[in-house]
């Protein structure tokens, strides 16, 4: 049986991209073949062969299929700044239908587990009448919560719940990820999370620093995601 996610975060800087490359590294692990993708993402250096996203790179790395950066990184803006800034700046029109090709394309290709990564949050825009929930929402694609652990959490996690469940789409399941090393009352936060948040908790990933992604995996339970 296929199965396919999108990933979006509580905020930027969440983690996003260090669960995804986990989460795609413990199927490794466990047999299946994988694919991930970041459909669009802004913040680049230009290289012998074109704009290059550090996120996107892990993607292609930890996956296990081999595919050419283009299909896993179809929109690749130079500036560290707002996708639909850097979009409109760079005089392009990008829309979620467009972006939904380029998700169809993927998923096309044989893999067992893909991932699709967001950028920033739930509702970033992509231009001046569509946000990044609309790509999940043409998709039709389960989500998979990454809450950045730190201050705020708690209100970021629920409305950003709130928010994939008003737009039709189902919780796959969440992430606790620490992200802040003195993060008070961590246990308790994490807690409330786990009682309040009704989807499963696929892991609590403490803060780790300096470390790849591969040392997060075995916090995570990846299982959850396709015992259904």
């Amino acid at each position: 049986m296929k199965h396919k996610f999108f990933v979006t975060g509580t905020d930027t800087e969440v983690g996003k991209t260090w669960i995804t490359c986990a989460l795609l590294e413990a199927f490794n692990q466990r047999g299946y073949r994988t694919a991930g993708m970041k459909p669009v993402a802004a913040g680049s250096e230009k290289t012998a062969q074109g704009f290059r996203n550090e996120d996107a790179l892990a993607i292609q790395a930890a996956m296990s299929l081999e595919l050419p950066y283009d299909q896993i990184n179809p929109v690749c803006m130079e500036p560290a700044i707002a996708p639909h800034i850097a979009i409109a700046l760079a005089k392009k029109n990008i829309t979620v239908s467009a972006l939904t090709g380029y998700c169809n394309g993927l998923l096309t290709q044989g893999a067992d587990i893909t991932l699709i990564e967001g950028a920033g949050g739930w509702r970033v825009p992509l231009n001046s009448r569509e946000t990044l929930a609309d790509l999940a929402k043409q998709l039709n694609i389960a989500v998979i919560l990454v809450v950045g652990v730190r201050l705020g959490c708690l209100n970021h996690a629920f409305l950003t719940l709130e928010a994939i469940q008003r737009d039709g789409l189902s919780c796959a399941g969440w992430v606790a990820n620490v992200i802040d090393s003195k993060m008070p009352y961590l246990r308790q936060n994490i807690d409330t999370l786990k009682s309040a948040i009704p989807h499963p908790c696929l892991g609590e990933v403490p803060y780790l620093s300096n470390a790849s992604f591969v040392d997060a995996v075995k916090y995570l339970s990846p299982e959850l995601l396709v015992s259904a």
